[in-house]
Protein backbone atom coordinates (compact mmCIF):
# COMPACT_ATOMS: atom_id res chain seq x y z
CA UNK A 1 0.00 0.00 0.00
CA UNK A 2 1.31 3.28 -0.85
CA UNK A 3 0.69 6.49 1.62
CA UNK A 4 -0.89 8.65 -1.22
CA UNK A 5 -1.80 8.18 -4.98
CA UNK A 6 0.74 6.85 -6.84
CA UNK A 7 3.01 8.36 -8.87
CA UNK A 8 1.73 8.69 -12.52
CA UNK A 9 4.00 10.31 -15.76
CA UNK A 10 1.91 12.42 -18.60
CA UNK A 11 2.19 9.38 -20.88
CA UNK A 12 0.63 6.97 -18.16
CA UNK A 13 3.65 5.18 -17.10
CA UNK A 14 3.73 4.82 -13.10
CA UNK A 15 7.04 5.56 -11.82
CA UNK A 16 8.37 2.69 -9.72
CA UNK A 17 11.74 3.09 -9.71
CA UNK A 18 14.31 5.37 -8.47
CA UNK A 19 17.96 6.07 -9.04
CA UNK A 20 19.60 7.85 -5.93
CA UNK A 21 23.43 9.96 -6.94
CA UNK A 22 24.49 9.69 -2.95
CA UNK A 23 27.64 11.32 -3.82
CA UNK A 24 29.40 12.54 -6.97
CA UNK A 25 33.01 11.59 -5.89
CA UNK A 26 34.58 8.31 -6.97
CA UNK A 27 37.56 6.47 -6.59
CA UNK A 28 38.71 6.01 -10.08
CA UNK A 29 37.84 8.72 -13.03
CA UNK A 30 37.14 6.65 -15.93
CA UNK A 31 37.51 7.97 -19.01
CA UNK A 32 34.02 8.05 -20.46
CA UNK A 33 32.44 9.22 -17.22
CA UNK A 34 34.92 12.44 -15.62
CA UNK A 35 37.44 14.41 -15.97
CA UNK A 36 40.88 12.86 -14.42
CA UNK A 37 41.00 16.55 -12.11
CA UNK A 38 37.61 16.57 -11.15
CA UNK A 39 36.16 19.32 -9.37
CA UNK A 40 33.59 18.01 -6.46
CA UNK A 41 30.49 19.41 -5.09
CA UNK A 42 31.23 21.44 -2.05
CA UNK A 43 30.08 18.82 1.16
CA UNK A 44 27.60 21.98 2.04
CA UNK A 45 25.57 21.25 -0.99
CA UNK A 46 25.31 17.99 -0.92
CA UNK A 47 21.98 15.89 1.13
CA UNK A 48 22.73 14.52 3.98
CA UNK A 49 22.43 10.79 4.96
CA UNK A 50 19.16 12.02 7.04
CA UNK A 51 17.87 13.63 4.03
CA UNK A 52 18.34 10.70 1.76
CA UNK A 53 16.62 8.80 3.89
CA UNK A 54 13.81 11.43 3.91
CA UNK A 55 13.57 11.63 -0.14
CA UNK A 56 13.85 7.81 -0.92
CA UNK A 57 11.24 7.36 1.93
CA UNK A 58 8.67 10.14 0.52
CA UNK A 59 9.34 8.11 -3.21
CA UNK A 60 9.21 5.42 -1.32
CA UNK A 61 5.44 6.04 -0.13
CA UNK A 62 4.72 7.64 -3.73
CA UNK A 63 5.24 3.78 -4.61
CA UNK A 64 7.97 3.32 -5.84
CA UNK A 65 9.32 -0.26 -5.53
CA UNK A 66 12.72 -0.27 -6.45
CA UNK A 67 15.44 2.00 -5.19
CA UNK A 68 18.99 1.36 -6.97
CA UNK A 69 21.88 3.43 -4.90
CA UNK A 70 24.83 5.00 -7.59
CA UNK A 71 27.31 7.32 -7.53
CA UNK A 72 29.89 8.57 -8.34
CA UNK A 73 31.09 5.26 -5.96
CA UNK A 74 28.52 5.11 -3.60
CA UNK A 75 30.32 3.19 -1.29
CA UNK A 76 33.08 5.51 -1.28
CA UNK A 77 30.45 7.89 0.86
CA UNK A 78 31.08 8.36 4.47
CA UNK A 79 28.81 6.03 6.94
CA UNK A 80 26.70 5.13 3.61
CA UNK A 81 26.17 1.86 5.63
CA UNK A 82 23.97 3.96 7.68
CA UNK A 83 21.52 4.66 4.42
CA UNK A 84 21.72 1.19 3.33
CA UNK A 85 20.44 0.06 7.01
CA UNK A 86 17.84 3.05 6.61
CA UNK A 87 16.25 2.20 3.55
CA UNK A 88 16.39 -1.82 5.09
CA UNK A 89 13.00 -0.85 6.75
CA UNK A 90 11.07 -0.55 3.80
CA UNK A 91 12.58 -4.15 2.56
CA UNK A 92 11.02 -5.22 6.02
CA UNK A 93 7.42 -3.58 5.88
CA UNK A 94 7.36 -4.81 2.31
CA UNK A 95 7.30 -0.96 0.93
CA UNK A 96 10.19 -1.49 -1.28
CA UNK A 97 10.56 -4.55 -3.71
CA UNK A 98 14.15 -4.15 -3.89
CA UNK A 99 17.57 -2.24 -2.41
CA UNK A 100 20.38 -2.72 -5.07
CA UNK A 101 23.36 -0.65 -5.98
CA UNK A 102 25.25 0.04 -8.88
CA UNK A 103 29.28 0.17 -8.13
CA UNK A 104 32.77 -0.04 -9.22
CA UNK A 105 33.51 -2.90 -6.45
CA UNK A 106 36.17 -1.16 -5.68
CA UNK A 107 34.99 -1.34 -1.86
CA UNK A 108 33.39 -4.42 -2.20
CA UNK A 109 35.49 -6.55 -0.07
CA UNK A 110 34.78 -4.03 2.68
CA UNK A 111 31.16 -3.77 2.46
CA UNK A 112 29.82 -6.75 0.52
CA UNK A 113 28.47 -9.11 3.95
CA UNK A 114 27.09 -5.89 5.45
CA UNK A 115 25.39 -5.03 1.73
CA UNK A 116 24.20 -8.55 1.84
CA UNK A 117 23.20 -8.31 5.69
CA UNK A 118 20.91 -5.44 5.32
CA UNK A 119 18.71 -6.92 2.32
CA UNK A 120 20.43 -6.08 -0.98
CA UNK A 121 20.77 -8.77 -3.06
CA UNK A 122 21.87 -8.57 -6.45
CA UNK A 123 24.32 -5.67 -7.31
CA UNK A 124 25.97 -4.20 -10.43
CA UNK A 125 29.64 -4.03 -10.80
CA UNK A 126 31.09 -1.81 -14.19
CA UNK A 127 34.09 -2.83 -15.47
CA UNK A 128 34.76 -2.71 -19.02
CA UNK A 129 37.76 -4.66 -19.85
CA UNK A 130 39.36 -8.16 -18.10
CA UNK A 131 43.27 -6.26 -19.35
CA UNK A 132 44.76 -4.98 -16.07
CA UNK A 133 46.45 -2.78 -18.35
CA UNK A 134 43.45 -1.31 -20.11
CA UNK A 135 41.34 -1.71 -16.67
CA UNK A 136 44.03 1.01 -15.36
CA UNK A 137 44.24 3.21 -18.25
CA UNK A 138 40.28 3.42 -18.77
CA UNK A 139 39.69 3.74 -14.94
CA UNK A 140 42.94 6.20 -14.67
CA UNK A 141 43.30 5.09 -11.03
CA UNK A 142 41.77 1.99 -10.82
CA UNK A 143 43.29 -1.78 -9.96
CA UNK A 144 41.71 -4.76 -11.62
CA UNK A 145 42.61 -6.97 -9.10
CA UNK A 146 41.02 -5.15 -5.95
CA UNK A 147 37.98 -5.35 -8.15
CA UNK A 148 38.43 -8.81 -8.61
CA UNK A 149 38.61 -9.47 -5.29
CA UNK A 150 35.54 -7.32 -4.62
CA UNK A 151 33.45 -9.36 -6.84
CA UNK A 152 34.63 -12.60 -5.16
CA UNK A 153 33.59 -11.13 -1.94
CA UNK A 154 30.75 -10.31 -3.16
CA UNK A 155 30.00 -13.55 -4.17
CA UNK A 156 30.78 -15.22 -1.33
CA UNK A 157 27.97 -12.78 0.80
CA UNK A 158 25.68 -14.29 -1.44
CA UNK A 159 25.08 -11.43 -3.41
CA UNK A 160 24.22 -11.77 -7.33
CA UNK A 161 26.29 -9.81 -9.79
CA UNK A 162 25.81 -8.58 -12.47
CA UNK A 163 29.00 -6.81 -14.78
CA UNK A 164 28.23 -3.92 -16.75
CA UNK A 165 30.70 -3.24 -19.86
CA UNK A 166 30.39 -0.33 -22.14
CA UNK A 167 31.03 -0.72 -25.39
CA UNK A 168 34.22 0.79 -26.15
CA UNK A 169 35.48 1.09 -30.38
CA UNK A 170 38.69 0.16 -30.36
CA UNK A 171 39.18 -0.72 -26.54
CA UNK A 172 37.21 -3.70 -25.72
CA UNK A 173 36.22 -5.06 -28.90
CA UNK A 174 38.72 -7.82 -29.11
CA UNK A 175 37.60 -8.80 -25.78
CA UNK A 176 33.91 -9.51 -26.47
CA UNK A 177 34.32 -13.71 -26.00
CA UNK A 178 36.83 -13.43 -23.22
CA UNK A 179 34.26 -11.41 -21.19
CA UNK A 180 31.43 -13.51 -22.48
CA UNK A 181 33.23 -16.86 -21.42
CA UNK A 182 34.49 -15.28 -17.97
CA UNK A 183 30.76 -14.38 -16.88
CA UNK A 184 30.24 -17.67 -17.89
CA UNK A 185 32.30 -19.77 -15.79
CA UNK A 186 32.13 -17.02 -12.57
CA UNK A 187 28.16 -17.17 -13.05
CA UNK A 188 27.87 -13.67 -13.47
CA UNK A 189 25.07 -11.85 -15.30
CA UNK A 190 26.11 -9.16 -18.04
CA UNK A 191 25.17 -6.39 -19.65
CA UNK A 192 26.22 -4.28 -22.57
CA UNK A 193 26.12 -0.57 -22.91
CA UNK A 194 26.16 1.89 -25.55
CA UNK A 195 28.54 4.84 -24.75
CA UNK A 196 25.89 7.46 -23.95
CA UNK A 197 26.65 11.24 -25.04
CA UNK A 198 27.60 13.17 -21.49
CA UNK A 199 30.13 14.63 -19.93
CA UNK A 200 32.64 17.65 -21.18
CA UNK A 201 33.82 15.39 -24.41
CA UNK A 202 34.17 17.06 -28.40
CA UNK A 203 31.82 15.07 -30.98
CA UNK A 204 35.22 13.38 -32.60
CA UNK A 205 35.98 11.77 -29.15
CA UNK A 206 32.22 9.98 -28.46
CA UNK A 207 32.04 8.75 -32.53
CA UNK A 208 35.73 7.43 -32.05
CA UNK A 209 34.42 5.81 -28.71
CA UNK A 210 30.99 4.53 -30.72
CA UNK A 211 30.66 0.55 -30.62
CA UNK A 212 26.91 -0.12 -31.75
CA UNK A 213 25.26 -3.28 -29.83
CA UNK A 214 24.25 -4.16 -33.34
CA UNK A 215 27.92 -4.99 -34.71
CA UNK A 216 28.19 -6.10 -31.12
CA UNK A 217 25.38 -8.44 -31.81
CA UNK A 218 26.41 -9.81 -34.79
CA UNK A 219 29.64 -11.06 -33.69
CA UNK A 220 28.08 -12.86 -30.98
CA UNK A 221 26.11 -14.58 -33.09
CA UNK A 222 29.17 -15.50 -35.24
CA UNK A 223 29.65 -18.14 -32.27
CA UNK A 224 26.35 -18.26 -30.58
CA UNK A 225 22.99 -19.10 -31.24
CA UNK A 226 20.93 -15.83 -30.27
CA UNK A 227 17.54 -15.96 -28.98
CA UNK A 228 15.36 -12.87 -28.10
CA UNK A 229 13.69 -13.14 -24.55
CA UNK A 230 10.75 -11.19 -23.23
CA UNK A 231 12.14 -10.42 -20.18
CA UNK A 232 11.52 -6.75 -18.48
CA UNK A 233 13.37 -6.05 -15.16
CA UNK A 234 11.71 -2.34 -15.22
CA UNK A 235 15.24 -1.25 -16.93
CA UNK A 236 16.37 -0.17 -20.30
CA UNK A 237 17.80 -3.18 -21.11
CA UNK A 238 16.78 -5.86 -23.66
CA UNK A 239 17.74 -9.76 -23.23
CA UNK A 240 18.44 -12.58 -25.09
CA UNK A 241 19.92 -15.79 -24.52
CA UNK A 242 23.27 -17.23 -25.51
CA UNK A 243 21.68 -21.17 -26.33
CA UNK A 244 25.18 -23.00 -26.42
CA UNK A 245 25.91 -21.85 -22.80
CA UNK A 246 22.68 -20.73 -21.44
CA UNK A 247 23.77 -17.38 -20.37
CA UNK A 248 21.22 -14.13 -20.20
CA UNK A 249 23.40 -10.90 -22.20
CA UNK A 250 21.36 -7.26 -22.00
CA UNK A 251 21.97 -5.12 -23.92
CA UNK A 252 21.27 -1.31 -22.99
CA UNK A 253 21.31 0.47 -26.63
CA UNK A 254 19.83 4.42 -25.98
CA UNK A 255 21.38 5.59 -29.01
CA UNK A 256 20.48 2.38 -31.40
CA UNK A 257 17.29 1.79 -30.18
CA UNK A 258 15.51 4.16 -27.86
CA UNK A 259 14.03 2.21 -25.08
CA UNK A 260 11.65 5.39 -23.49
CA UNK A 261 8.22 4.11 -24.15
CA UNK A 262 8.35 1.74 -20.86
CA UNK A 263 10.53 4.27 -18.52
CA UNK A 264 9.23 3.66 -15.22
CA UNK A 265 12.14 5.54 -13.59
CA UNK A 266 13.63 8.81 -12.56
CA UNK A 267 17.42 9.90 -10.59
CA UNK A 268 17.62 11.88 -8.11
CA UNK A 269 21.51 13.34 -7.25
CA UNK A 270 23.59 13.72 -4.24
CA UNK A 271 22.30 17.65 -4.43
CA UNK A 272 18.14 17.13 -4.52
CA UNK A 273 18.03 17.94 -8.12
CA UNK A 274 15.30 15.24 -9.70
CA UNK A 275 16.19 14.19 -13.64
CA UNK A 276 13.27 12.79 -14.96
CA UNK A 277 15.11 11.76 -18.02
CA UNK A 278 18.69 10.69 -18.27
CA UNK A 279 18.69 12.42 -21.98
CA UNK A 280 16.99 15.72 -21.43
CA UNK A 281 18.41 18.76 -19.10
CA UNK A 282 15.29 19.46 -17.55
CA UNK A 283 15.16 19.17 -13.51
CA UNK A 284 13.39 20.10 -10.33
CA UNK A 285 14.89 21.30 -7.00
CA UNK A 286 14.14 18.81 -4.57
CA UNK A 287 16.20 20.24 -1.79
CA UNK A 288 14.80 23.26 -1.23
CA UNK A 289 11.26 21.81 -0.50
CA UNK A 290 12.58 19.13 1.86
CA UNK A 291 14.72 22.02 3.69
CA UNK A 292 12.18 24.55 4.17
CA UNK A 293 9.80 22.35 6.75
CA UNK A 294 10.23 19.28 8.82
CA UNK A 295 6.90 18.07 7.09
CA UNK A 296 7.03 16.12 4.13
CA UNK A 297 4.04 18.00 2.24
CA UNK A 298 6.09 20.52 0.27
CA UNK A 299 8.43 17.96 -1.15
CA UNK A 300 5.65 15.65 -1.85
CA UNK A 301 3.77 18.44 -3.96
CA UNK A 302 6.92 18.81 -5.80
CA UNK A 303 7.85 15.59 -6.80
CA UNK A 304 4.27 15.51 -7.89
CA UNK A 305 4.72 18.67 -10.03
CA UNK A 306 7.98 17.14 -11.28
CA UNK A 307 6.53 14.37 -12.35
CA UNK A 308 4.14 16.19 -14.49
CA UNK A 309 7.46 17.46 -17.03
CA UNK A 310 8.65 14.11 -17.10
CA UNK A 311 9.18 13.54 -20.61
CA UNK A 312 8.06 10.97 -23.56
CA UNK A 313 11.96 10.45 -24.32
CA UNK A 314 15.69 11.38 -24.64
CA UNK A 315 16.99 13.03 -27.84
CA UNK A 316 20.35 11.02 -28.25
CA UNK A 317 21.45 10.36 -31.36
CA UNK A 318 24.59 9.60 -33.19
CA UNK A 319 22.89 9.61 -36.89
CA UNK A 320 24.76 11.44 -39.75
CA UNK A 321 28.21 11.58 -38.01
CA UNK A 322 27.17 14.26 -35.61
CA UNK A 323 26.07 13.75 -31.85
CA UNK A 324 22.99 15.22 -30.72
CA UNK A 325 21.37 15.34 -27.71
CA UNK A 326 24.83 15.53 -25.61
CA UNK A 327 24.45 16.36 -22.43
CA UNK A 328 27.36 18.57 -20.75
CA UNK A 329 26.81 17.22 -17.07
CA UNK A 330 29.31 14.54 -16.70
CA UNK A 331 27.30 10.75 -15.82
CA UNK A 332 28.81 11.06 -12.30
CA UNK A 333 26.63 13.85 -11.70
CA UNK A 334 23.18 12.53 -12.40
CA UNK A 335 24.25 8.62 -11.23
CA UNK A 336 24.88 6.06 -13.22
Amino acid sequence: MTAFAPLIDPFARPIQYLRVSVTDRCDFRCTYCMSEHMTFLPKKELLSLEELDRMCSAFIGLGVEKLRITGGEPLVRKGIMTFFEAMSRHLESGALRELTLTTNGSQLVKYSKDLATLGVKRINVSMDTLDEAKFAEITRWGRLPQVLRGIDAAKEAGLRVKINVVAIKGFNEDELFNIVDWCAREDHDLTFIEVMPMGEMGEETRLDQYWPLKDLRATLAERFTLTELAENTGGPARYVRLEESGQKIGFITPLTHNFCESCNRVRLTCTGELFMCLGQEDNADLRAPLRASESDDLLIAAIREAITHKPKGHDFDYSRQKVKGQMTRHMSHTGG
